[in-house]
């Protein structure tokens, strides 16, 4: 067995010591980054998504719904804002997936295999960066919720409520890094993560209330995750019970790293 294999083989990581993967791991976020400043385009999902989102919604939507919750558009936007944070996380958890398998089938994995680097590190690199994307969707979110007329009252549940979806879209990466292993290409990734997604996002308290629900849809929407995330954020952010839907959300969060970071990992370190 060669040098080069054996240091890449299962058991590296073990053989690296802790400041060696830091430094790994900086030296392949800065590798990301350099990455996403050669295609800008990368980001359009970032900075568009809010945006457009955002827009569409209290406009489209706002007068309608708003009138529902008693206070017309004014009250969609201190609505939907706080739902568009939830759905911030599980959105840009997906790039991970498609980065991944971009990476396996251009042969850049392959490359960092054959280098004396632990296999944690490229794991958390690319969750680092996709981590960093997200903080960059929210503040555009944000800046676009108050021009549209949402009023921050509470910084500190502003606060709160990023952390919180920075914690649930960290467990979702997870599941999107064993699609993106497991698939055999981007749009199969892609593909995959839009079935996924699509009902839990409708079927959740993101963008309505879920009382004029049929009967089964409500109940589903009450063990959505996503459910919880959106009500923690509004209760966070806007006034309201907070408690039930937090630990809800993070329950959620950690079942879902319990549960998939093995299973992406295992598959991470034995892709062929």
């Amino acid at each position: 067995m060669s040098a080069v294999t054996a240091t890449t083989g299962p058991r590296a990581d073990a053989r690296i010591p802790l400041r060696a993967h830091v430094r790994h791991t900086g030296a392949l976020v800065r590798r990301n980054l350099l990455w996403i400043r050669q295609d800008p385009e990368s980001m359009f999902d970032a900075v568009l998504f809010p945006i457009v989102f955002t827009l569409l919604f209290v406009y489209v939507f706002g007068g309608s719904i708003g009138q529902s919750l008693g206070g017309g558009q004014q009250a969609y936007v201190q609505y939907i804002v706080p739902g568009l944070m939830a759905m911030m996380g599980m959105n840009m958890a997906q790039g991970v997936g498609t980065g991944f398998n971009q990476d396996f089938n251009t042969g850049v994995m392959d490359r960092f295999r054959s280098l004396p680097i632990g296999r944690g590190s490229v794991l958390f690199a690319k969750i680092s960066v996709e981590m960093l994307r997200m903080l960059i969707a929210t503040v555009i979110l944000m800046v676009v919720g108050v021009l549209v007329g949402f009023d921050i009252t509470d910084w500190p549940g502003l606060f709160a409520a990023v952390g919180l979806s920075a914690v649930f879209g960290t467990a979702l990466m997870w599941i999107f890094i064993t699609l993106g292993v497991v698939m055999k290409n981007a749009q199969s990734v892609q593909a995959m993560g839009f079935l996924v997604l699509m009902p839990l996002q409708f079927g959740s308290s993101i963008f309505a209330p879920t009382q004029s629900m049929p009967g089964w849809l409500e109940a589903f929407t009450r063990y959505n995750p996503l459910s919880s995330l959106a009500d923690a954020a509004r209760g966070l952010m806007v006034g309201g019970p907070v408690a039930h839907d937090l630990w809800m959300t993070l329950a959620w969060s950690v079942g879902i790293t319990a549960v998939m970071a093995p299973v992406a990992i295992h598959k991470f370190r034995t892709k062929s």
